[in-house]
């Protein structure tokens, strides 16, 4: 945790002796909760600070950019120095219908759950939960045929490993607008395992706007070509928004589901996240208010439950970011 401060701090302070040599943005955001809940009868309190994070927006040249995302509150690991930082990539607008990104970005996953800021999140399904890893060293080749859509090629280090073994991610993603009212993240994936095995993941992220009211729904399917029946291995991940002024009501349900089949004939499981004969189910319902009517103070109020821990969570808490260097060009 020292560790990780210092470095963080050391990064802060250089950025900020450079502001006016290519930093456009320096910014923290805070989250800090409430929490009181009870797994398997057993109650639990605790006050805590869920997220401390740095970000830093900046250009290199014209056509170059960068971006970097820290988290203050994350030990750093041993053996990758650079397990606290999710963000750590620079841009390059080859031209008006290319940009080549390399660093360290998210694992081109498709989905709404996957795709959002964690301090945004207040709980995850199994899936994103128990990924070892959703940032990871990449590169990228986003291809923009339209103003509202982006196909994007990506290698990146598996996110089935621990930093930096051998064993890799290919992916394709296509970030687009159906109607005015539907935009997407639909992502197929081959992902190899620290076994060096292959898995396929067939991610179709759907965000709805209707008014105030906005629909997220996640459809994720996991298979191995080796495995019996291709949809018996998937998540299913629907959230519901309804803004009101500075208010916002908010409702989730999530299903993760693996058929007890889905091993080899060595009793393996094809996925190593979800495990052969889990079926995971959780929900949760929310409110949130912004005083400011802006996303730089957010409070919340939020409970949730599942039926694997029994897990009943209600917390409240506090949302804030605090700008450091803001010149306009990128937040």
């Amino acid at each position: 945790m020292k560790k990780s401060f210092l470095l963080a701090l050391f990064i802060s302070l250089s950025a900020c002796l450079s502001a006016g040599n290519g930093v456009d943005s320096l910014f923290f955001d805070v989250r800090g909760t409430f929490h009181q809940e009870t797994i398997e009868g057993k109650y639990d309190s605790r006050l805590q600070a869920d997220h401390l994070n740095l970000h830093i927006f900046g250009h290199v040249a014209d056509q170059l950019t960068y971006r970097v995302r820290h988290r203050l509150n994350r030990p750093i690991d041993k053996e990758n120095l650079f397990s606290a930082t999710d963000w750590l990539c620079l841009y390059w607008d080859a031209s008006p219908k290319w940009t080549f990104t390399v660093g360290k970005t998210s694992v081109l996953v498709g989905g709404y759950e996957y795709a959002s800021a964690p301090i945004d999140v207040y709980f995850y399904g199994l899936f994103c939960r128990r990924l070892k890893q959703t940032f990871a060293f990449s590169v990228n080749a986003e291809h923009h045929f339209r103003p509202t859509q982006h196909l994007t090629f990506q290698v990146a280090n598996s996110p089935l490993s621990w930093g930096f073994q051998n064993c890799y991610a290919y992916s394709i993603a296509w970030k687009g607008r159906v109607a005015p009212w539907w935009q997407t993240i639909w992502s197929a994936n081959l992902i190899e395992d620290e076994s060096n095995r292959m898995i396929n993941y067939l991610s179709l992220g759907n965000h709805l706007v209707f008014g105030g009211l906005t629909v997220d729904f996640d459809f994720t399917n996991r298979f191995s070509f080796r495995q019996k029946n291709y949809f018996s291995d998937y998540t299913l991940i629907s959230k519901a928004i309804w803004n009101v002024g500075k208010w916002n009501y908010c409702a989730k349900i999530g299903y993760d589901r693996n058929s007890a089949d889905n091993v080899d004939r060595m009793g393996r499981a094809y996925d190593v996240v979800i495990a052969p004969g889990t079926e995971y189910l959780y929900g949760g319902c929310g409110i949130e208010y912004f005083p400011l009517g802006a996303p730089t103070l957010r409070l919340h109020a939020t409970y949730f439950r599942d039926n694997i821990y029994h897990r009943n969570n209600f917390q409240i808490g506090i949302t804030w970011r605090f700008n450091v260097i803001q010149s306009g060009k990128k937040a």
